[in-house]
């Protein structure tokens, strides 16, 4: 079978792409707006850039019901600061919790029954029950589309990463104590430490 994403209609070929592109890490987004106000939401297009400079993306939708701007899109680019903080299997209920459509004055974080925590550097509180969290400032932002389907690219500069203490080891992270979950298609999600295996990648024969 092949398939022209024009010729479908938007919520259709979205369901092509989120049944293909997996599993999909989740970057749990916590922001603030111009007054301080505390919002927290869930994007599984969610990915790595560069090390240096160290730089992330994911990518906000405009809400399928009416092709407004999610309110994490405009903290963003009112204040320039964000915190992804990574998903664990024990905050996963929470977070899907934070995908609900709040009104703008309504902070996830109470709403939900998570934790605030200051941040090193930037002003948005991290989410204390997360294990890591990317410090970010906005380095660019790009929009593609102005109705239902269409959405941003949000790039961040991580300034400062935070691990807890238990799952830092010889410079690494131990993703078996971290436990992260994954986006599938659907309602489905995936624990990505739960059925693992080892590639070795070889490297160019010498002569």
């Amino acid at each position: 079978m092949n398939v022209e994403p024009s010729t479908l209609p938007w919520n259709e070929a979205y369901k092509l792409m989120i049944g293909s592109i997996l599993p999909r890490p989740i970057a749990f987004v916590s922001t603030v707006n111009e007054a301080g106000q505390a919002n927290l939401a869930p994007f599984s297009f969610f990915t790595a850039i560069s090390a240096d400079p160290m730089l992330v993306c994911f990518s906000p939708m405009l809400r399928g019901t009416d092709g407004a701007r999610k309110d994490t899109l405009n903290n963003i680019e009112a204040t320039r600061e964000f915190v992804i903080n990574i998903v664990s299997e024990k905050i996963v209920k929470q977070m899907n919790d934070c995908a609900i459509e709040y009104p703008p004055d309504v902070d996830e974080f109470d709403a939900v029954g998570l934790t605030r925590q200051s941040s090193q550097i930037v002003k948005p509180p991290r989410v204390a029950e997360s294990d890591v969290h990317l410090e970010c400032v906005l380095h660019d932002v790009l929009h593609f589309g102005d109705k239902p389907g269409g959405g941003s690219l949000v790039i961040g500069q991580v300034v400062n990463i935070y691990v807890k203490d238990e799952l830092y080891f010889d410079g690494k992270i131990d993703t078996v104590k971290l436990q992260p979950v994954g986006r599938m298609a659907g309602q489905v999600y995936t624990r990505a430490m739960a059925d693992t295996f080892v590639l070795e990648r070889k490297k160019q024969p010498t002569k």
